[in-house]
């Protein structure tokens, strides 16, 4: 049997396996190496293919694919620092939960630490941080079918969370398969291929562990913090806040629509913090928090118990507060724990609320800039879609200003908070929940991922890629940066226009100068089936300002 014929059997079992573990799309960069695994994904209907020139945007496409159809996705690239590229959203998978596997075409063993063109030690490259990791051999008639795919299984079967890589050398030649040859060698798999079950299936216990004692902690005075979730599960968790009369500190990402808005306000005010600290328990749904003032109070408030509910394994708790850990879906904890309807132990807290409210309308009043867009932001939204946070300072103006939508999706990149592959995130996750999106990125976030425009070319519904152009990292104006050397080697302005990137790749493009342009024109965007790049020129580190002034005044 030639290498070419066994190759493209391997691959196609490879791609089956994964299959029957809810894999439905593939990203595939261009590479020959990688040609046995992309045209056995190209030849089987059963995948939704995507591909992108960049590795590291074709990356954090599959992470947005994972994002909003919580499926595992796979990532198909070609040997050499092609490999290296995927790096970022590995990382940020591992943070976030979402399942990628990372299929990296490679040399054989006689090729590795000779000279050969693009050949590198790939299996162990990215450390620690995959969630598991297999290096397979080269393909070989003498290998059974049944331990490559019982070896994926097991992969598969144990990757709950974050990135699984998967190493996958072929010898050449690549290309002279004649779409039969090694059938036989498949065949040793029986009636497999005409099942739709794993070959190794593996049974995981979900139970969830009940607090014992939680009709006598649901009477104490209780405090709920909101991070990352599910937009189902911020409707739910809010009602039941609600019906234990709990406070509930809403992050942006929480979905909860922030009964108690501005939390990264008044939090500064020590008469609130006074509050909180009568509370016997906190209760932390979900990580990933946004705000300076509510990681500071998370930091420092000292309750008897302080728990946390999230689905991904570890502590998430850098204070290190004494209390318990559920790994579990916030979802199977609420409906494990009921509610018992109570009134508020702390009324005065919605009441000190809606004055901050009143008063933050009044401060950012009808000005246009970045902290008004922020506040305002809700006014934008697509009706049944979503939306995607960038981060740096933009992201923390979003979670300080604006009141948003109870069970809205909210999605960003908020494991290890970095501006790589923002756009490219927010491309896959429109294209994975098919619902209108609105992305909010800063300049510089825009810069660093600026070839995946491309990939908004292909949306699968309205796109409105809205960049917040502050000429800068602007968040630095908000740290104790050095004044002199701020605007260099921090912020460092590029003072660039989008026009010309977005007419490169063919994109729709806006420059609104107003608020009631702005929404004109996201309103025009919503009615095409197609993206729109719109830009927005403010003034510097004006919505910083705004920020630190609004901490100052809520203080």
């Amino acid at each position: 049997m030639s290498n070419s014929a066994l190759n493209r059997r391997w691959a196609e079992v490879i791609l089956e396996a994964l299959r029957r573990h809810g894999l439905r799309h593939i990203c595939i960069a261009p590479g020959s190496r990688s040609t046995p695994l992309t045209l056995a994904a190209a030849a089987d209907d059963k995948f939704i293919c995507h591909t992108h020139f960049d590795e590291r945007g074709l990356a954090h496409l599959a992470l947005g694919l994972a994002k909003s159809t919580r499926l595992p996705v796979a990532v198909i690239v070609t040997s050499g620092t092609a490999v290296a590229n995927l790096y970022p959203a590995l990382i940020e998978a591992g943070l976030t939960g979402e399942r990628l596997v990372f299929l990296t075409a490679d040399r054989p063993l006689e090729l590795i630490d000779c000279g050969a063109n693009q050949a590198i030690r790939q299996p162990g490259i990215f450390s620690s941080h995959p969630f598991a990791a297999l290096a397979l051999p080269r393909p070989v008639f003498d290998i059974p079918a049944s331990w490559l795919v019982s070896s994926l299984d097991d992969i598969m079967n144990r990757l709950q969370h974050g990135a699984a890589h998967i190493n996958c050398p072929f010898a050449e030649p690549l290309y002279d398969d004649d779409g039969q040859t090694g059938k036989e060698w498949q065949a040793q798999l029986g009636n497999w291929w005409q099942s739709d079950k794993p070959w190794l299936q593996q049974t995981r216990c979900t139970s969830v562990i009940s607090v014992d004692d939680w009709f006598f902690w649901r009477q104490k005075k209780g405090v709920i913090i909101a991070g990352r979730m599910q937009a189902a599960e911020g409707k739910q968790l809010r009602q039941w806040a609600e019906c234990l009369g709990w406070p509930l500190i809403s992050d942006v990402l929480s979905q909860t629509g922030q009964l108690l808005p501005h939390a990264d306000l008044w939090l500064a005010s020590p008469r609130y913090r006074e509050v909180l600290a009568q509370a016997d328990v906190v209760i932390q749904f979900g990580s990933s928090l946004t705000g300076k003032r509510l990681l500071q109070w998370q930091a420092a408030c000292m309750p008897p118990e302080y728990w946390i509910v999230d689905t991904i394994p570890g502590r998430l708790d850098p204070a290190n507060h004494r209390g318990r850990k559920f790994e579990c879906s916030v979802s199977e904890w609420l409906d494990d724990h009921p509610a018992q309807t109570r009134t508020s132990w702390a009324p005065q807290l919605a009441e000190w609320t809606r004055a901050l409210n009143t008063h933050v309308t009044e401060t950012l009043g009808d000005g246009w800039g970045e902290a008004q867009i922020a506040c305002r932001l809700p006014e934008l939204l697509p009706p049944q879609g979503i939306l995607f946070a960038g981060n740096s300072l933009i992201v923390r103006l979003i979670d300080a200003f604006a009141q948003l939508p109870c069970g809205y999706p909210v999605y960003s990149n908020r494991g290890a908070s970095g501006i790589d592959g923002l756009i490219s995130t927010a491309a896959g996750v429109q294209r994975g929940s098919a619902k209108p999106a609105l992305a909010v990125v800063g300049d510089i976030s825009a810069l660093y991922d600026l070839n995946s425009l491309a990939l908004l070319r292909y949306t699968s519904g309205p796109f409105v890629l809205l960049i917040v152009n502050n000429n800068g990292g602007q968040i630095f104006s908000m740290l104790p940066t050095p004044e002199q050397e701020r605007q260099r080697f921090y912020c460092m302005p590029q003072s660039v226009s989008f026009a010309g990137a977005a007419q490169m790749f063919g994109l729709s493009y806006s420059a609104p100068q107003d608020w009631p342009s702005l929404k004109a024109a996201v309103s025009k965007a919503w009615s095409q089936h197609s993206a729109t790049v719109i830009e927005v020129v403010t003034n510097g580190d004006e919505g910083a300002k705004y920020l630190q002034q609004l901490v100052r005044e809520a203080a």
